[in-house]
């Protein structure tokens, strides 16, 4: 018995690692599609990308280990199935359940190990990553200057060049206009030739600048006239600095990401869901007192200890109550009351339901901690019996049926999901409707696959087909 066990664990384990790392490299390269417009051009060094790209790594495990759990399960009781070793197996009086048990145990435990990562390290990873892509996305692109075109990511400069050298540094025909001086006078600087480098860890950027002209406008000696004097320098060889500290990147602090749900664990998302319900129930009972004044009836705090005067009976309208001089005055009145309350009760509901849903997605946060879990138990109850009963290993039938089983709990977890947040389905329902509803086909294909059923055998349904139109046939004749 330990012999098959020991068989069935090695023949699970191998696919399930590269499927692992194919999953997850096909989910990184989606990633970098998605942000490739961020990353490029923008002067990156090397470890920034590697450090964005090792968190990206830890967030799509949620997504790359239960498809990994349904891909290789298949693949290893196809592969079990095609070489008839499953028949072996049962043969000696071991059943598909037992033969099933060691990996469901394996499967336990990397169920576990996933709570686990989801509750420890995906926060932290979600923290790491969060923080990082806003500095990348927010990151100015690197300062480039191209042949006869005006360059203008300097704050304050517009840098022109002719023609620039094989080199890159060697610059020719340079035009620079300048507005940082003061009171916004602009001066330009034109120069034959020059030279590019940087300095100062490329924080600097420096030109050195040969046979040129600097022309300046200023005040005059009064002061009144800002454009009044105009100077021009004539030089064989300058040099000018421009600062690139907004090219550099800058780390924002990670503590302003700390509070976002998927970067908090079960008790800080306990702790956070409990201080927000707090915030509910005085938005709620704020209510009543604020508007309690514009209704008279309402503006007693205890019973009152005289009776209220009876008001007189109308026919038709409360406003017959009143003089004619004083109806227009009242009327104004109430429409102002009922303007203010309606304008504080719409407020109000609206800070409501925004509080409301920043507990909705709590509640979706902590449950999809355990949802990461139960979901690679679910799809390993789905994925073993359908290779044992498809009969088919490699990358052929397995990849397609667990793509296509992995597409449908995936669209049922999203749509459930979505409709959590949105409000329109409980967020407990909608985190665990993908496993319900799957939960049946696992039990189901387990049952087929015990009883040798051939659920996907087409010569089966063909012969049974070709027998039915036989039997409809003869009745026909």
């Amino acid at each position: 018995m330990k012999k098959v066990y020991l068989l069935i664990i090695k023949a699970f384990i191998k696919p399930f690692i590269v499927t692992f790392f194919i999953v997850m490299f096909v989910l990184l390269m989606l990633f970098l599609f998605k942000y490739i417009d961020d990353l490029i051009g923008k002067g990156f060094e090397w470890h920034v990308i590697v450090r964005l790209l090792w968190y990206a790594s830890a967030t799509n495990v949620a997504m790359a280990l239960p498809l990994a759990m349904l891909l290789s399960s298949i693949m290893t009781f196809g592969n079990l199935g095609e070489s008839y070793e499953l028949v072996a197996i049962k043969s000696i009086g071991v059943s598909l359940q037992k033969a099933m048990r060691p990996l469901f145990v394996l499967v336990t435990v990397l169920s576990i190990s996933a709570f686990l990562f989801s509750d420890y390290m995906l926060p932290v990873a979600n923290l790491k990553m969060g923080s990082l892509l806003y500095d990348v996305r927010n990151q100015k692109a690197s300062f480039l200057i191209e042949e006869g075109i005006f360059n203008n990511t300097i704050e304050g400069y517009a840098i022109r060049v002719q023609e620039k050298g094989k080199d890159g540094r060697t610059l020719k025909n340079i035009m620079i206009y300048d507005q940082t001086g003061p009171n916004g006078n602009p001066s330009t600087t034109i120069a034959k030739e020059g030279v590019m480098y940087k300095t100062n860890k490329d924080r600097t950027l420096v030109l050195e600048l040969k046979d040129g002209v600097r022309y300046e406008e200023t005040s005059g000696d009064k002061g009144y006239n800002p454009r009044q004097r105009f100077t021009r320098y004539r030089f064989k060889a300058t040099e000018q600095k421009f600062p690139l500290d907004d090219f550099q990147m800058k780390r924002t602090d990670e503590n302003l990401f700390k509070s976002n749900y998927a970067m908090l664990n079960l008790r800080q998302l306990k702790i956070y869901r409990d201080s927000t319900e707090m915030q509910v129930d005085s938005v709620s009972k704020a209510v009543m007192p604020f508007i309690a004044p514009s209704f008279r009836l309402f503006s007693y705090v205890q019973p009152p200890t005289k009776p209220i005067r009876s008001v007189p009976e109308y026919k038709e309208h409360i406003s017959e109550l009143f003089a004619d001089t004083e109806k227009s005055s009242a009327i104004n009145g109430a429409l102002n009351e009922a303007r203010s309350v309606t304008e504080n009760l719409t407020g109000r509901s609206e800070e409501y339901l925004a509080i409301q849903k920043t507990i909705r997605r709590y509640i979706i946060e902590y449950n999809r901690k355990f949802t990461l879990s139960v979901s690679c138990l679910l799809l390993f109850s789905i994925g073993a019996p359908l290779g044992a009963i498809i009969r088919k290993g490699g990358l052929g039938l397995p990849v397609v049926m667990s793509i296509i089983f992995f597409l449908i709990y995936h669209i049922i977890s999203t749509i459930g999901e979505k409709s959590a947040r949105e409000g329109t389905m409980s967020p407990l329902m909608g985190m665990w409707i993908a496993i319900v509803v799957l939960t049946p086909l696992g039990i189901f294909l387990t049952y087929k696959s015990t009883s040798d059923s051939a659920l996907f055998d087409v010569e089966s349904y063909k012969q049974a087909f070709l027998k039915l139109f036989r039997r409809f046939k003869k009745k026909k004749a």
